[in-house]
């Protein structure tokens, strides 16, 4: 079997991406306690399965996923305890940030990603864990969150809707948490007995292909006054695409204080007051330098009762039947009119023929 896959089937890894890490780390391998070990020096090494396997270092094994790791040495950094408390992870994913909230002590984590089926399966049947996939976090508010909750709890699942993961919530008759105060904030008539409250004492996320500007104004009224925020701060997603360098990556010290102090003034606008600005301990899959922001909040939030901007709606493409294709084609296959009645069609690619020197 693979090293790779062998790692993960055994339960020494919980993805093959981080087998990949542990076997970059050291992994050595044996069939006889007699027979010396076997270090294994590429993923696609043969073990036999019956070996018995021994990982060198067990650090990339410690969370889900290395984002676990990147939240662990940012709460180690800032000091910040999430012990008891209930937190919102956007932009959940396969679960890392999750993960590490749990081992840190965190009563709940309510976690929020715009796709689908990404959460790991340990964490999916943890009923400490509430995971809430298709929705867009730039324009939640605390009363779709309460919706998305009370689907949960009536077990509705309409084509489409997102899937949650377990949870077992108290049943407060007079609509109170533990702390005897109201469920929140926008949640409705009828649905405060479940003891949700949609505002919660700890925020963090890690989002990709949208700047943290965009999604803050929105997450920040999910967090309760004084609560803090820990986010992690990806660049390459901040910047303008002629401000990134070759294969994706920002290269610039003048474009990292940039960044700094657009999130800064960003945090300021919201009225939340920034404590630190720290490079994470590890860097981008993609080997970004990559950066946390910490920020608490005020009593408020500044335009916290203004609507928020909707997200913008994805372009699908139309689909045209063929008797529409071939009636849009003119003269020539490359046509204007040809291309748009393509659009969004699946079809065999074009041959290409061989450059000549004619050509």
């Amino acid at each position: 079997m693979r090293a790779d896959l062998f790692l993960v089937e055994h339960g020494h890894a919980t993805t093959r991406s981080q087998a990949q890490r542990l076997i970059a780390a050291g992994v050595q391998w044996r069939v006889d306690e007699a027979v010396a070990w076997k270090k294994v020096a590429k993923n696609g090494d043969e073990i036999p399965g019956n070996a018995e396997l021994q990982v060198l270092d067990t650090t990339e094994a410690k969370y889900i996923s290395r984002g676990g790791l990147k939240l662990e040495g940012a709460l180690k950094s800032t000091g910040l305890s999430v012990s008891g408390l209930r937190c919102l992870d956007i932009g959940q994913s396969t679960g890392g940030f999750t993960d590490c909230l749990l081992q840190h002590g965190a009563e709940q984590v309510v976690g929020v990603d715009v796709g689908h089926g990404q959460l790991h399966d340990t964490l999916r049947a943890d009923e400490r864990v509430v995971c809430i996939e298709g929705v867009n976090a730039r324009s939640l508010t605390a009363d779709e969150l309460v919706e998305h909750h009370r689907r949960a709890l009536l077990g509705e699942s309409d084509e489409g809707a997102p899937q949650y993961g377990n949870y077992a919530f108290s049943d407060d008759e007079d609509g109170q948490d533990e702390e005897g105060e109201d469920a929140g904030d926008g949640a409705e008539d009828g649905l405060e007995s479940d003891g949700f409250n949609p505002v919660f004492d700890f925020l963090t996320g890690d989002l990709s292909f949208i700047s943290l500007t965009l999604v803050l104004p929105a997450v920040v009224r999910l967090l309760k006054p004084h609560g803090h925020l820990l986010m992690l701060v990806k660049p390459q997603f901040e910047l303008q695409p002629g401000q990134i360098g070759k294969g994706g990556i920002v290269r610039d010290p003048v474009h990292f204080e940039f960044v700094e102090k657009r999130l800064r003034d960003a945090c300021a606008a919201l009225g939340l007051e920034v404590k630190a600005w720290l490079e994470s301990p590890i860097a981008g899959g993609d080997g970004n330098r990559e950066f946390f922001i910490h920020a608490q909040k005020g009593e408020h939030v500044i335009g916290e009762d203004q609507p928020l901007a909707a997200a913008p709606k994805r372009k699908v493409a139309q689909r045209v039947s063929r008797s529409e294709l071939r009636a849009l084609r003119g003269p020539h296959e490359d046509s204007e009119e040809a291309e748009a009645a393509h659009a969004g069609q699946h079809g065999p690619a074009k041959r290409r023929g061989k450059k000549t020197e004619d050509n």
